[in-house]
């Protein structure tokens, strides 16, 4: 710990994001980043905790070595500072652009938290801007070889451990892009695709192959040791309504892999919210990027519905430190929302009671209806608050159920009850050398706790061929 009073001398600061009127012309960044000195002077803050709950199992998932980088960075000494971050954290790039900072909720400084995600991103980017990010080339080959079945976070972070660990790996990715829902369900101003190309090139060259638009197919994975399923979870939830499938109503993961597809290729989005009255159901991250993106394709209005009631805006009783806690936020989309419309889009204890279509089948509003919590804790609709909203838009963002049911058929893999195919005895090995890891063994979780799920997996199967 370099400086023993760094929290009492420096107030925190966030990198900041780009002005509204500016960020909302375009899909680029969102973020900046603030200067060395800066960074060091954050890095300050942390102190050398006798229990650092930032790398506990309340905090960061990968156990990053966050109190040691922290000093290194405000000592001046970047690179081991760089290098003592990427001995458990995979891929600093993407977390520090999309992860909600577990470790700093965890923080011992609680809401004056150290800025670690600011740091690790800061870290990386200088990194590869001063090259000290080079391709790790394994000096020596087991001569095993594992399938990754696809290349989202878990997917990518288990490719490299075991790549790292000698073995062979090819990543089976069914789209024409590599990474996921890093490439295609998180918008490009979330997290810019150049850097996630930019690793994909860095994985390649250390002796990573990707096969890319390849359904996975058993017969074709006879050749390979193990096989990883790391196909996340695909299946969205629905909304038990009719009409819906009439035009204008689409799940959220659909519509922003479109507009993604269109930013990549300098085209207007097949599904472009331009012109029209937009509503999300769903109050999580993937709702607020659909704001975010709506807004950005010139939509009339969006709205956002929750079924939920709004969070509190402090820790309750029962959601103590160093619990995640479960409070209100305000993300970039609503914040871009309430500077371009005037208000908050979001609409609490709401759901979509009818989709209302034309004579064509196109979706022309929604009627809404409040909703109240049962003593037994069901939701049930209150007669007499019903809504009718215009709507030319509806995008469904209401969470996953579970894996792609093909993947399990075509391994003979059955899922459990939350669509999960997860071992019975909490392992990631499945049956003979299949194994599973990330969203589509947990169910729906954040890139972070993927990222990690895919590492545990990757060590499990090296120590599996290895005995």
């Amino acid at each position: 710990m370099g400086s023993a009073t760094g929290f009492l001398d420096t107030v925190r600061i966030e990198n900041p994001f780009r002005d509204e009127a500016a960020r909302l012309g375009d899909f680029e960044d969102l973020h900046t980043c603030q200067s060395c000195e800066a960074r060091r002077a954050q890095a300050s803050r942390c102190m050398n905790c006798g229990v650092p709950f930032c790398q506990s199992d309340f905090g960061c998932p990968l156990h990053n070595l966050i109190p040691e980088w922290n000093d290194l960075l405000y000592r001046g000494q970047e690179r081991e500072a760089l290098m003592r971050l990427i001995r458990t954290a995979p891929f600093p790039e993407f977390t520090g652009h999309v992860c909600p900072a577990l470790c700093e909720k965890a923080c011992n400084l609680e809401n004056d938290a150290t800025t670690n995600r600011d740091n690790e991103l800061y870290l990386i980017e200088t990194g590869f801007e001063k090259g000290w990010i080079q391709p790790r080339i394994p000096a020596v080959r087991s001569g095993k070889r594992v399938a990754v079945i696809g290349s989202g976070p878990s997917g990518l972070a288990a490719a490299d451990l075991l790549n790292q660990l000698g073995h062979s790996v090819t990543v089976i990715e069914r789209a024409d892009r590599p990474g996921g829902l890093l490439m295609y369900g998180i918008p490009n101003m979330k997290l810019p695709k150049n850097i996630v190309e930019r690793r994909i090139r860095l994985m390649e060259a250390e002796g990573i192959t990707f096969e890319l638009n390849t359904e996975a197919d058993p017969e074709k994975l006879q050749d390979y040791d193990a096989v990883l399923l790391c196909g996340g979870a695909r299946k969205p939830r629905s909304l038990n309504v009719e009409h819906m499938d009439a035009e204008g109503v689409m799940f959220a993961v659909d519509y922003l892999t479109a507009a993604t597809r269109a930013v990549l290729g300098g085209t207007v989005s097949e599904a472009s919210a331009a012109g029209k009255h937009v509503i999300v159901v769903g109050g999580g991250d993937t709702g607020n990027d659909c704001v975010g993106t709506a807004l950005r394709q010139e939509c009339v209005s969006v709205t956002q519905l929750e079924m939920m009631p709004a969070p509190p805006e402090d820790r309750t009783p029962g959601n103590p430190w160093p619990e995640w806690p479960r409070i209100l936020r305000t993300d970039y989309g609503q914040l871009e929302a309430i500077y371009r419309q005037g208000s908050d889009p979001r609409v609490y204890r709401t759901t979509v009671k009818q989709i209302l279509t034309d004579d064509q089948n196109r979706i022309c509003g929604l009627e809404t209806v409040q909703l109240e919590r049962t003593p037994e804790g069901r939701f049930e609709q209150v007669a007499g608050t019903e809504k009718t909203l215009p709507c030319e838009l509806l995008l469904i963002a209401a969470g996953f159920v579970g894996c792609d049911e093909k993947t399990a058929e075509h391994f003979a893999l059955q899922a459990d009850g939350r669509g999960r195919l997860l071992p019975e005895n909490g392992s990631h090995h499945l049956a003979g050398k299949i194994f599973s890891a990330g969203d589509m063994r947990n169910g729906q979780s954040l890139v972070v706790r993927a990222l990690a799920d895919g590492r545990n997996a990757a060590k499990e199967i090296n120590d599996w061929m290895r005995s």
